[in-house]
């Protein structure tokens, strides 16, 4: 069954498993998803859960003709605004606590990693080292296209859908591909100038 039969089929039926297999077929790509667009894994796996949540929710609003995926992309990409909203607020409050009990918040991140069961450190920032640069440089760019090249080249997902998804056309899909990749080719050669 197709992703839009599978939701009419649950929402017809209210069987479990056909819901199931619906999260089943998007547990990694959605979440990677929001991993990348979240940075940060709890935040991801508990947007990943709210958005199917919403799914469950709203799936008597879907229309029958249109297409699951950029349905589903949309409300996971809401509920990611939503959790950033929620953590930048929860952010402030915990720094104003901070600041009230007289500690810096460098001093309390470097303890929690001391005391944190997660991989070792190195190993972790020579991970991050390759994919650093592509992060610097992705926020450098606006967020319209920081939107367009997460869905086109880190989704995979055909111009077409990337545009439905966003509500725009195919041809602006593609220009602001084309304007985040001269902007890009344009941040390397200022980054990497080699000065003799």
């Amino acid at each position: 069954m197709t992703d839009e039969e599978l939701l009419v089929r649950y929402r017809e039926t209210g069987d479990r498993e056909l819901f199931a297999k619906l999260v089943s077929r998007y547990e990694r790509e959605l979440y990677n998803y929001l991993r990348r667009y979240l940075n940060d894994t709890e935040m991801a796996e508990d947007t990943f859960q709210a958005a199917f949540m919403q799914v469950h929710v709203k799936c008597h609003h879907f229309q029958e003709g249109r297409r699951f995926r950029p349905w589903l992309y949309t409300i996971a990409t809401n509920q990611a605004i939503d959790a950033q909203r929620r953590n930048r607020r929860h952010r402030m409050l915990s720094l104003d606590r901070q600041r009230q009990m007289g500690f810096s918040g460098e001093l309390g991140r470097l303890a929690d990693m001391l005391v944190s069961g997660d991989i070792d450190p190195m190993v972790w920032a020579s991970r991050l080292e390759d994919r650093e640069w592509v992060e610097d440089a992705l926020e450098e760019i606006s967020t319209t296209m920081r939107e367009v090249i997460d869905l086109v080249y880190y989704q995979g997902m055909k111009y077409r859908e990337a545009a439905e998804l966003l509500g725009i056309p195919v041809g602006t899909v593609k220009s602001r591909l084309h304007a985040a990749v001269l902007k890009l080719a344009e941040i390397w050669k200022r980054t990497h100038t080699v000065t003799r």
